[in-house]
């Protein structure tokens, strides 16, 4: 039985043809480039296809860059945040060391006013009992406090030393219930006792006729009758004048021109002579024990 198609030649003569043609068109490409035009075409057809091959691959590397990329952004992200944290926390300090060196600038000024011997002294605690207007220091006896001391802030007469311990020391406030200073009025040399007045903060003046000269506004400076304070240091500003039918005296409160609530370094004063520290002494150790200290 005949076969329908004819077999044609072997196969290992057609791998030879297949072969010797190989290197025919190579030979030919090599020497007069006829082939170029065809790779050319072939490319052009094959080009969408390598990028359809090279599409999920490229797809991964950006994801990947992506991520990283946020990574990279994450991570900067937080140090950049850490560091503002901390240059906002250092903006803070420079701002309170600013706040502080123009409070002893204030101070040093204050001094040079003062033209005695001072010191300059921090205050360590406030007196938070709403009817004792009192603050500790953090200079005692060992620095040549004493009580009857006169303190001073970079604006005004902030009170005086009541107790004074090797390293710390306590200012009875003016604004005290317990405390009283004589006073004039800067305009016209008027004297009086200006009392405080405990949790209002503010100061009474004592025994003013009703025919007074004293006005709203007028400076209310220390008059030094009192032999610790000296004469001129301010004090207050009248803020109130009032007539009462029922009261034979003038109502004046003064506020205080220190900064009594504010302040934090004050200015200690060794303004007496020797004698009168030594009354100044004195009159505290003859004190009744049962006054307030």
């Amino acid at each position: 039985m005949k076969p329908l198609f004819n077999p044609g030649p072997s196969p290992n003569v057609r791998v030879i043809l297949a072969v010797l043609m190989a290197l025919g068109l190579l030979v030919a490409d090599h020497h007069q480039h006829h082939l170029e035009l065809l790779r050319t075409a072939l490319s052009l057809v094959t080009y969408p296809l390598q990028l359809a091959a090279d599409r999920p691959s490229q797809l991964f590397r950006e994801a990947r860059e992506r991520l990283a990329g946020q990574d990279v952004l994450r991570d900067e992200n937080t140090g950049l945040h850490r560091e503002n944290l901390l240059l906002k926390a250092r903006l803070q300090q420079f701002e309170s060391m600013e706040a502080e060196n123009a409070r002893l600038r204030d101070l040093l000024g204050s001094s040079l006013d003062v033209g005695e011997r001072v010191l300059i002294a921090e205050i360590m605690a406030v007196e938070l009992a709403p009817y004792r207007q009192q603050v500790m220091l953090n200079k005692g006896t060992n620095a040549g406090v004493f009580v009857g001391q006169p303190v001073l802030d970079a604006n005004a007469v902030m009170g005086q030393i009541i107790r004074a311990n090797p390293f710390s020391s306590v200012v009875l406030l003016i604004t005290d219930s317990d405390h009283a200073l004589p006073v004039e009025v800067n305009r016209n040399g008027l004297r009086t006792i200006a009392a405080g007045t405990g949790p209002n903060h503010d100061l009474e003046l004592l025994y003013i006729p009703k025919n007074a000269d004293i006005q709203v506004g007028d400076l209310l400076v220390t008059s030094g009758m009192d032999g610790r304070f000296p004469s001129g240091y301010p004090v207050a500003r009248v803020k109130t004048v009032r007539q009462d039918p029922d009261n034979p005296f003038t109502t004046v409160i003064a506020e205080p021109t220190a900064r009594l609530d504010r302040s934090r370094e004050v200015l200690l004063v060794w303004n007496l002579n020797e004698t009168s520290r030594l009354q100044a002494l004195t009159a505290e150790a003859a004190k009744p024990r049962d006054m307030p200290q």
